[in-house]
Formats: structure tokens, sequence, C-alpha cells
């Protein structure tokens, strides 16, 4: 998936997080969390600010919320921290890809694991 199919989908999932806020019969309702397909789920973790981060996984994979809330401090720690990245852009930092990719293949071997 390249910048402009990420920015696609996560324009598309905006627009409906922020329309199921406003459907939504339970009061204080945060939006979508979790969507599930046949072949896939796709989870959304929201910081307070209002960043969302999404994962798409195997339907059923566990623990997808820790995971979601680990990149959240990845992205903290290494994109919000650099001097150099402008808010509302792309991320392009070298060590956030690298602890993200470590964080997803540890998450992996652990689920192969079990």
């Amino acid at each position: 998936m390249d910048t402009n199919d990420s920015l696609r989908v996560a324009s598309l999932w905006h627009s409906m997080h922020a329309i199921s806020q406003q459907l939504s019969p339970v009061n204080g309702c945060s939006g979508i969390e979790l969507l599930q397909a046949d072949t896939f789920d796709l989870h959304c973790f929201q910081s307070l600010p209002g960043t969302k981060f999404f994962v798409v996984c195997e339907p059923g994979t566990p623990h997808m919320e820790s995971l979601l809330r680990y990149i959240y401090e990845l992205y903290t720690d290494y994109v919000l921290k650099n001097p150099f990245y402008e808010i509302e852009m792309p991320i392009r930092c070298e060590l956030f890809d690298i602890n993200l990719t470590q964080a997803v293949q540890s998450d992996r071997v652990a689920l192969l694991g079990r």
C-alpha cells in the first residue's frame, strides 16, 4: 500500500468514525474501534489529541488493543519528539519504522508461539 492509498483509507475511516460518534445511541461514544469482515479485522485506537492508529489483522487475532497502545507510545517517543516532523504529514522517521517493525514482528512471534 503506497502513501496515497494509506491516506485514502485513513480519510474513509475518519469519516466513518465521525459519523458513528454522531449516530451512536450510547452517550459519550468514541466511535468505531473494531471493524470485522470475513477476511480481516481492522482495529482502531484514537489518542487523546485525536490521532488514529490502525491495525489490519486476521479475524480474531488477540491483543491488538495492546499492540496499538504500544504503537502510540512509539509514535510519541520517536515521531512527536522529532523536531523535523510536521503534524498531519506522513511519518518519515527511521527510528519509528525500525521499532514499529520490531514490535509487529515480536507480536507475530508471540502469537505463533502460543
